[in-house]
């Protein structure tokens, strides 16, 4: 059986890296000011924040049935079968979607959709996963199965820099935004299973990264500490940053935890419409044993 892998670009997964690992990849679609935009193909990474900060009104929204069933029907002319993996259910009513259309005779034993509750880097850690299962001989069946069994096991933390992109989305009230930007708080959210909440705040973003940074080594430590002591888990960074601040941050966990490989992404651009510039993440996905 060939198998092949399919999954959207909220994955933070770049056309460049998808062409290295093999995979398919569906471009996510969003509007500015009314405009269709899709990620990575018609606007950058920079005009996308020049437009975000300059007060545009962005918001994202589902693939188009068509544009889902155009590339699974690309894919399985060269495939027998396909993983699609699209934005956690807990975020978007895309796997919903997705899950019905796999219903269609068609594709019947050749598309299998995954929701194993991930978006950004663990969505992009749950792809290498899948390529590895794939590789030892495993169908797709089996690999959703298995992705799904382990869709718990992976957290990630975020620090964002400012207040107002978490406003604008109806998360803290514009009370709450005020009084944060007048104490300089920095909120940490932590995202689990597609489900993103509140974690804790801090008084700057030092503390608010020295606060993520112990948080991830508690959490290797109780947590995940059976995969830590095997090896068997991703260390993971994920920003909205400019190149400078995210090089420095992937620097700071590396010395944080030496010897432990560390992959790191820009977070997609849907995720970057309700963090705004200049935040950064850091989270432990496991790997399937």
């Amino acid at each position: 059986m060939k198998t092949a892998v399919v999954v959207d670009s909220h994955s933070s997964i770049t056309p460049e890296e998808a062409g290295r690992l093999g995979i398919f990849l569906l471009p996510a679609p969003f509007l500015i000011d009314g405009v269709n935009y899709y990620e990575n193909e018609n606007i950058t990474r920079e005009k996308f924040f020049e437009l975000l900060t300059s007060g545009a009104s962005v918001s994202t929204y589902q693939p188009t049935p068509d544009s889902i069933m155009e590339i699974w029907d690309k894919v399985l002319l060269s495939y027998d079968e396909l993983l699609y993996m699209p934005i956690s259910s807990g975020l978007s009513g895309s796997c919903s979607t997705s899950m019905l259309l796999a219903e269609q005779d068609k594709y019947e034993g050749r598309v299998y959709v995954v929701d194993n509750g991930r978006i950004s880097t663990p969505m992009h850690c749950t792809v290498l996963d899948a390529l590895e299962m794939i590789e030892a001989g495993h169908n797709a069946a089996h690999v959703k199965s298995v992705l799904e069994k382990y869709r718990d096991e992976e957290v990630i933390y975020l620090a964002v820099d400012t207040l107002e992109y978490l406003k604008k989305g109806g998360r803290i009230t514009p009370a709450a935004a005020a009084v944060g930007s007048i104490l300089k708080i920095k909120p940490i959210l932590q995202l689990t299973t597609g489900i993103l909440a509140p974690y804790r705040n801090a008084r700057g973003m030092v503390k608010a990264k020295a606060m993520m940074i112990e948080q991830i080594r508690t959490d290797l430590n109780t947590r995940f500490s059976d995969w830590y002591k095997n090896n068997a888990f991703y260390l993971m960074t994920a920003t909205s940053a400019d190149p400078h601040t995210t090089a420095d941050w992937i620097r700071q966990v590396k010395e944080a935890f030496p010897g432990i490989p560390v992959l790191s992404d820009y977070l997609s651009l849907g995720v970057c419409c309700h963090t705004g510039p200049g935040a950064l993440g850091i989270g432990v996905s496991v790997k399937p044993v």
